[in-house]
């Protein structure tokens, strides 16, 4: 029985959202029967950005923060091929549309094809900017190839920037400091929820959402 609703303010290239991947899959795999999870999509790279050498540069220190203080790897693909080459885009409407075209499909999919978009980007360092690789990622789900072709087409441009236009009012009702804030609603009331110490503690952090939840009887 759902008594909750977890809201993930997340984009699919942010590394501190990869960082706290752990600890919504916890969540998912132990509340999920009592904790639905909603994820609002809020456009870090909301323009095509070529990755250059300074922002690589932070990117990778912030990288070996995240790995130290999460546990999330890393891949060599990632490090010494995706944020190494020249001509590196990000972009962050294509993962979100791909994200809302597998919920479209089946709302079940849209937490795993999130997963699947960050670790195909941090670990394998894959383009996930590019409609064929999020078809391919989209396959390894169970999903069909060509409906999510066509689940794309429709939600890319206008609705996915509605989307993320509407993550962004929520991050900001909600006082969210940017990306990943995370807010449990129950019986109407959001609560934002500190998950910055629980780094690499996914159990503390649904044991802190597990006693906000109400008894079921």
């Amino acid at each position: 029985m759902t008594v909750a609703t977890l809201h993930y303010i997340h984009d699919p290239l942010c590394g501190w959202c990869y960082a706290a991947q752990p600890l919504v899959s916890a969540v998912v795999d132990t509340l999920g029967d009592r904790v639905a999870l909603k994820l609002h999509g809020g456009g870090l790279f909301d323009e095509p950005r070529t990755l250059e050498p300074e922002l690589a540069e932070h990117i990778v220190h912030s990288d070996e923060r995240i790995a130290s203080l999460s546990g999330q790897p890393f891949g060599k693909a990632y490090q010494e091929g995706l944020l190494a080459e020249q001509g590196t885009v990000l972009f962050s409407l294509p993962p979100i549309a791909g994200v809302l075209a597998a919920e479209a499909l089946d709302a079940g999919k849209a937490y795993p094809m999130l997963v699947a978009i960050q670790n195909a980007h941090y670990q394998q360092g894959l383009r996930v900017v590019e409609p064929p690789v999020l078809t391919e990622l989209a396959e390894t789900l169970g999903l069909d190839g060509e409906a999510f072709q066509q689940s794309f087409a429709k939600v890319q441009g206008t609705p996915t920037l509605e989307h993320i236009q509407g993550s962004r009012r929520l991050l900001g009702e909600l006082g969210g400091q940017g990306f990943p804030t995370l807010a449990l609603e129950i019986h109407g009331k959001r609560q934002l929820l500190p998950h910055h110490y629980d780094y690499g503690r996914p159990t503390t952090f649904v044991n802190r959402i597990a006693a906000l939840l109400p008894a079921v009887h």
